[in-house]
């Protein structure tokens, strides 16, 4: 039984067991942990929950850009999105994009992972180039506890998604917007003791 149910999007085909893909190398992956979540707290504690979870992306070398509590499936479920250094490459990002539901004894991921390729930092240049470097960086909108990874920016911000609708984090945004609508739990895994801390 995998918690997850109704998640294939149109486009996606199945490239290995548990792993989909699109056309354009976004993959959609639903995983099971059978452990007590490493959440550093509960849903219900959310500035705690993005302080956590920065510190843990910035722990990574990577970034936390958003995180929200969402319903997903009629769970409350942790939806982020953390970007990543491409792993042996001198430049480019990846951006994984996750809805997290926790259970007391385990939990159930659905994983949304799409990278830049070809020329790197396009959307990056672009906007810095229209706000000015002075306004291009900025301190990371969950706390300190975010530094020390990648930088924090405004050419993250959903408002230039829009301008760059093929750039992999407008793509994991979109995808995880899809998901959201149409994502349906097993009701033996929503049945499970929630999860607290």
């Amino acid at each position: 039984m995998h918690p997850f149910q109704h998640f294939l999007l149109d486009g996606f085909n199945q490239v290995a067991a548990d792993t989909w893909a699109d056309d354009e190398r976004t993959l959609i992956q639903p995983v099971f942990f059978n452990l007590v979540p490493d959440l550093p707290t509960a849903l219900t504690e959310l500035t705690e929950l993005r302080r956590g979870m920065a510190k843990m992306a910035a722990a990574q070398g990577g970034a936390l850009i958003e995180a929200e509590v969402v319903p997903v499936g009629g769970q409350p479920a942790l939806r982020q999105v953390i970007k990543v250094k491409l792993p042996g490459q001198p430049t480019g990002q990846a951006f994984l994009g996750s809805y997290i539901v926790p259970k007391a004894a385990c939990s159930a991921v659905l994983r949304v992972q799409a990278a830049e390729s070809g020329p790197t930092g396009v959307r990056e240049a672009t906007v810095m180039a229209r706000v000015g470097p002075p306004n291009y960086f900025r301190p990371h909108p969950y706390g300190p506890e975010g530094e020390g990874g990648l930088p924090s920016h405004v050419a993250d911000d959903p408002a230039y998604d829009q301008q760059f609708p093929r750039h992999p984090l407008t793509r994991v945004r979109r995808v995880l917007a899809q998901l959201a609508r149409q994502v349906e739990l097993h009701p033996a895994f929503t049945a499970l003791p929630p999860f607290t801390r």
